[in-house]
């Protein structure tokens, strides 16, 4: 009787080497973005001149500006943040600190009411405050490294959400206020915050009164700062003082 020859099914390879060619197309499909530019480009900010013309692109860096962002921190920092700009300075006075009398109001015994001191007790109109309130200071405090995670994941924010900015020539600017309101106006910013390499007087000087408009240098940067106002505008030396690249294309 003949034997007869198992035929070895070359099935399982040729599925396995379809699925790896569909994975490989899948993967430069998700690389590539419906511009035709890749996701990398996210992590690249346009560029304006300080009289509102484009000029360019610069890339971030993606260990700032391209990590994960971390909401619960950011509610964290931001709650910290907010409570210790308050001034607790509210007070009220006691019944020693009451201006009146401390004559007995009627004697002790015989008219039927209550014993009373003072006028100034706190049953009475005008008498002292019980448990008021007194000025205090309240201060909350957030580590170091968790600061630096907030900002990160602010910055991080900003970036996924494309409401970053880079601008040019502002050591140009002559502090006059229709220079930032003209740029303003071209690229629509109703509430931005300018970040500078340092603090930088004829930049604050034109801002300061442009409502929703705010300068403020690197080394004062805060996450609350960030998210209170709608887009980013940048620097190319504060972007090198964050840590990003900085790199013009």
């Amino acid at each position: 009787m003949p034997v007869k020859k198992k035929v070895t099914s070359n099935k399982r390879q040729v599925t396995s080497s379809s699925l790896r060619a569909k994975a490989k197309q899948s993967k430069k499909e998700i690389a590539t973005s419906a511009s035709g530019r890749t996701l990398n480009d996210k992590l690249s900010i346009p560029v304006y001149s300080l009289a509102g013309r484009a000029s360019g692109r610069l890339s971030l860096s993606k260990e700032i500006f391209g990590q994960e962002v971390n909401k619960t921190l950011l509610a964290q920092a931001l709650r910290v943040y907010m409570t210790n700009q308050k001034r607790f300075t509210a007070k009220t006075k006691t019944r020693g600190e009451v201006q009146g009398s401390t004559a007995k109001i009627y004697r002790q015994k015989g008219t039927g009411r209550a014993r009373h001191g003072a006028r100034t007790a706190p049953i009475f109109v005008g008498g002292g405050i019980t448990f008021g309130p007194k000025p205090r200071r309240v201060r909350l405090d957030l580590p170091k490294k968790m600061k630096k995670r907030a900002l990160i994941s602010a910055l991080s924010a900003k970036a996924n959400d494309k409401e970053i900015v880079g601008i040019t020539g502002v050591e140009k600017a002559t502090g006059k206020t229709k220079e930032i309101a003209d740029l303003a106006k071209k690229l629509n910013l109703k509430s931005a915050l300018i970040v500078t390499d340092e603090k930088q007087d004829n930049i604050v000087r034109a801002a300061r009164n442009i409502p929703g408009i705010s300068v403020l240098p690197t080394n004062q940067l805060n996450a609350y700062d960030i998210l209170r106002h709608q887009v980013l505008v940048v620097t190319k030396d504060g972007i090198s003082k964050l840590g990003g690249k900085g790199e013009k294309k």
